[in-house]
């Protein structure tokens, strides 16, 4: 897919990545990452005695790989400004190694800035595994840039 700039989106639209199945390196990388090795993450012994019954990926390994899902649509690559926060999120169903995820993306509002350079979008997330599940779910607005702010941009960096 393409770049997509304030004027492509529209409230109701919905896009959908491809999967990714969750490994053992990603849980350890992350862990490492975060420096969060909390048992229900790393210790199978101890999540085996959980009511999981296996070790559960960081919620917060979730919310990364869904707003990195997003690159892959390629609707935000060169029109976004910037991410504008995170709301609502929610963890529905655990996440496990070997779970393979997918992002489901809908426009909830669309709203053009004061300049004509650009505008906020709302979207809602959902984390969707293999079997349907919604695992997370959770809103994030991006500021992005008009068609008319991009051909501005372009032309300042040419200049």
């Amino acid at each position: 897919m393409t770049s997509l700039y304030l004027e492509d989106f529209a409230e109701g639209q919905t896009f959908q990545t491809s999967g990714r199945t969750i490994t053992e390196a990603d849980l350890t990388f992350f862990s490492m990452l975060s420096g969060d090795w909390n048992p229900i993450h790393t210790n199978t012994e101890f999540a085996r005695h959980t009511r999981y019954g296996q070790r559960v990926v960081h919620g917060a390994l979730g919310i990364a790989i869904a707003t990195g899902m997003l690159h892959e649509l390629g609707i935000f690559e060169k029109s976004a400004i910037a991410m504008l926060g995170l709301r609502n999120w929610n963890f529905l169903a655990p996440v496990f190694v070997g779970d393979t995820l997918r992002l489901g993306l809908l426009i909830t509002a669309v709203s053009p800035g004061k300049s004509g350079n650009s505008g906020k979008v709302s979207r809602r997330f959902r984390l969707i595994k293999q079997d349907g599940t919604i695992a997370h779910e959770g809103e994030s607005d991006i500021l992005v840039l008009t068609r008319q702010g991009a051909a501005d941009r372009d032309r300042q960096a040419n200049a």
